[in-house]
């Protein structure tokens, strides 16, 4: 499979982990199916670990635990693609995975099959107990080409966690996404981590196999298995507008049964989906202002000339930010300059003595749409 941009959907990690069962799915799906998230462009609903037996059968294949999935796989598939939506799984390229289920590893092209024959449409592989004498670049491969020949097109996520010089590789094995961070945390300080962890690999991600830097935690609220903490709607809006603009698949990971008007607003941002999900898909690339690794500046061209640029504040005081539109491709003699909006708040916004400048507050972000305008 090509994705052209980003994938988008849920998934049940975050909050559920290993309680997971079948009606938790359908329920989910039908909340997917019947909000606005579908209509914003969310399609895929992916159930994580925890989901198997502890063994596979007398025939090598993998079976799902009856009492979670009394009517199989199969079952949920057909109930989820009925609603219009894409059904997704988990595996892993070890031995076992990382809940210690029964793995891929010796296995990739009869689980593909497996897969296939359940109408799975994307597949999560993770990167736990991998044999030491084996390569993860070669497992990948493997099952890269396992589902490239199991007779379903079936969207392959890598999640290896940017382990082992991933970025280097995960070109080569078929996959359409990859995780190029540890696990996220319902914290600040975990989104802080990941956001920095971006600046030096920007230029592995795109069109084909864009950079995934795991599961959204908007609207966890400290719920959940990965809930710790928890945000403040600043922060969750912070989050949501970076892995908008640099391109990450947006991974619903709260329990969407559940959802506030607060973190409904965030998740289905029409202007930041619409960034996230350009038809370009342009590389963003970052300034750090002063210098400042917690001021980065994301700067994103778009397919219709536009700019988006976020100004993004992870330091505990106000930030005023500002950026001569020298520097963003519109020098000071082209006789044009930028007009635009400030997304959050709807504020028109402009260039000022050539700059595009905002005061941002602390653990905030402002993104700003701009066209280029005759003067």
């Amino acid at each position: 499979m090509i994705k052209f941009t980003p994938p988008m959907g849920w998934n049940t990690w975050n909050t559920f982990a290993e309680k997971i069962n079948e009606e938790l799915i359908l329920r989910s799906a039908d909340i997917l199916a019947g909000s606005r998230l579908k209509k914003s462009g969310y399609e895929y609903i992916v159930i994580d670990d925890c989901w198997a037996q502890r063994s596979r059968d007398k025939n090598g294949r993998l079976v799902c635990d009856g009492q979670k999935f009394p009517h199989g796989m199969k079952y949920i598939a057909d109930y989820i693609h009925k609603k219009g939506l894409k059904f997704g799984m988990y595996s892993c390229c070890g031995v076992m995975t990382c809940q210690a289920y029964p793995a891929s590893c010796n296995y990739e092209y009869i689980d593909a099959e497996t897969f296939a024959e359940w109408g799975v449409d994307f597949l999560k592989y993770d990167y736990c107990y991998k044999p030491d004498g084996l390569n993860g670049k070669d497992l990948y491969r493997r099952m890269g080409l396992a589902l490239a020949n199991c007779g379903r097109d079936i969207l392959f996520s890598g999640c290896s966690w940017g382990a082992d010089n991933t970025p280097e590789w995960i070109g080569t094995t078929g996959a359409n996404m990859w995780r190029s961070t540890p696990d996220i945390f319902d914290t600040f300080d975990s989104i802080k981590t990941i956001i920095k962890s971006q600046y030096n690999i920007l230029p592995y991600g795109g069109l084909g196999c864009f950079n995934d830097m795991d599961m959204l935690v908007v609207g966890m609220g400290g719920k959940g298995f990965v809930g710790l903490k928890g945000c403040s709607a600043d922060e969750y809006r912070l989050h949501f507008a970076v892995w908008c603009m640099l391109a990450s698949p947006l991974m619903i990971g709260c329990d969407i049964r559940e959802t506030d008007d607060v973190t409904m607003s965030i998740l289905t941002n029409a202007d930041l989906i619409a960034i996230n999900q350009d038809a370009r898909c342009n590389k963003p690339y970052i300034r750090l202002h002063d210098g400042n690794e917690d001021l980065p500046i994301i700067i994103r061209a778009l397919e219709n000339g536009d700019l988006a640029v976020a100004f993004v504040n992870m330091t505990d005081g106000p930030a005023f930010f500002w950026v001569p539109t020298d520097d963003i491709g519109l020098p000071t003699f082209a006789h044009k300059t930028f007009t635009g909006k400030e997304i959050f708040s709807g504020d028109s916004v402009g260039a000022v003595n050539g700059t595009i400048q905002r005061h941002v507050a602390a653990h905030s972000a402002a993104v700003l749409r701009l066209s280029v305008v005759n003067k």
